[in-house]
């Protein structure tokens, strides 16, 4: 295995990840955190009257028809409405708005079409209407979001930058809240077999993105499969930012799990769903709460990012308040995520360390990453990750130790945090073009062997 470094910088932005649960109020305990939600609710639909209002008087004061739309009291005054109007809204799924793609030079159009649907997920296919076929290959790409409070949109930029190059697909995680208990339960097994699911689906002639968190089921999935001589593993394996073995420059976020330990997290954070949701009843570890996590590790930089706002509202600087907009609208929509999976998550990964002392099971079988042979490998860290610390996603090539060494890759990006490995301009530059280049070079047994040179820096 070779390691290349690359030393441009880039601002982090983490998003929060596993075990960033936040402590609840003297401690929180059960009775408090199995009313929550439903206090959340009422309170929620108690200010729907309120919330109208400030909605219909920020059209008001800012009609040029109004003549107070023109005075700094009514600029301030339709600036407050609108704050208070985002303050109380609930944040809905963002829609993917990708229309096209530019192929070879040429505008292609984009239709997104889900091929495979289970109770909590949905696999998406970014489907290019080419008039003409490309001549470079285009090799199918399964990005496996993460399932750790986001929807699977703010992968949108990571998407975009694929799509000239490869044939997209990517995991659309459900909301627990709006699947009704009639549907099962989903934990960590659960994901696994979706991932095996989703890979038979598309013949395994593909590679496979694991972006953050599903680094570890990912991983696990292709070993069961590899252990089982199954036609259908994937060409290569590209892991992302993920805790793999979280003991190595464990993180805060590392460091709360294991301290606190799961039943912790059980008591604490794990809450039902309230009527009038379709998942009346399921255990939950709910997206407010999850959201007050992911604010909390950045209060400052919210805050700030907010008073900018109003005083752009104030002095009529459109376009940094819809930056502003576009940003928040997608990262304050959040989803609750099942008791069983997070708790099991929490558990495997985070406290028992499971999967790299040799201990992670799946439906009562070992998972055993020596078993991987025919499937490449290559890990991407951020040199500023604030959630998966440097070296926990390398930890993987010391786990998978019969894939030759020539189709095992590891990446280290100077100058961005978590957020800047799967996103960003360094991704766009640096990350997307060697993942291409990997995924071409693993394409089949029979193809070149990657050869990748240690950048001297």
């Amino acid at each position: 295995m070779l390691r290349c470094n690359n030393m441009l910088g880039q601002k982090k932005m983490a998003i929060g990840e596993f075990g960033g649960a936040p402590a609840l109020p003297g401690e929180g305990g059960p009775v408090l955190s199995n009313g929550m939600y439903w206090l959340y609710e009422m309170s929620y639909a108690a200010l729907n009257p309120a919330r109208a209002m400030a909605d219909v008087a920020r059209l008001y004061l800012k009609n040029p028809l109004n003549p107070w739309s023109h005075t700094a009291l009514g600029k301030t005054m339709a600036a407050s409405a609108e704050m208070f109007e985002r303050f109380t809204r609930r944040y809905g799924k963002p829609e993917w708005h990708i229309d096209e793609t530019i192929v070879g030079g040429e505008h292609v159009p984009v239709h997104i079409t889900p091929v495979w649907e289970r109770p909590f997920c949905r696999l998406l296919h970014f489907e290019r209407a080419f008039r003409n076929p490309p001549r470079r290959p285009q090799p199918k790409l399964v990005i496996v979001a993460p399932m750790s409070g986001h929807y699977a949109t703010l992968l949108r930029g990571t998407v975009e930058a694929f799509l000239p190059n490869h044939d997209v697909y990517i995991t659309e995680w459900v909301d627990a809240r709006l699947v009704p208990l009639s549907e099962g339960r989903f934990d960590l097994d659960d994901y696994i077999d979706y991932v095996i699911s989703i890979l038979h689906s598309l013949g395994g002639d593909c590679h496979v993105v694991a972006v953050c968190q599903p680094a570890v089921p990912v991983l696990a999935a292709v070993a069961r499969m590899e252990a089982e001589g199954d036609p259908y593993v994937p060409h290569s394996m590209t892991l992302m930012g993920g805790p793999i073995d979280t003991r190595i420059n464990p993180t805060a976020v590392n460091k709360l799990a294991e301290d606190r330990g799961t039943d912790w997290f059980r008591r604490n954070v794990i809450t039902k769903v309230p009527f009038p949701h379709p998942g009346v009843m399921r255990d939950v570890y709910p997206g407010f709460l999850q959201l007050n996590g992911f604010v909390s590790m950045n209060l400052d930089r919210h805050l700030d990012a907010h008073k900018q706002l109003f005083f752009n509202l104030v002095k009529g600087d459109g376009d940094s308040a819809q930056k502003h907009r576009e940003f928040y609208d997608e990262y304050l929509a959040v989803m609750d995520l099942t008791a069983e999976f997070y708790l099991q998550t929490v558990d495997t990964v985070f406290v028992k360390h499971a999967l790299p002392k040799g201990e992670m099971m799946h439906r009562g079988v070992r998972i055993d990453p020596a078993a991987i042979r025919r499937t490449a490998l290559l890990t991407i860290e951020g040199e500023k990750d604030d959630i998966s610390g440097v070296g926990q996603t390398e930890a993987a090539h010391a786990l998978c130790v019969n894939i030759p060494p020539e189709r095992k890759v590891h990446y280290l990006q100077q100058g961005v945090g978590h957020y800047g490995v799967f996103n960003g301009s360094r991704f766009r530059a640096e990350i997307a073009p060697r993942i291409a280049d990997f995924a071409l070079s693993s394409q089949s047994a029979s193809a070149s062997k990657p050869r990748i040179i240690r950048a001297v820096v």
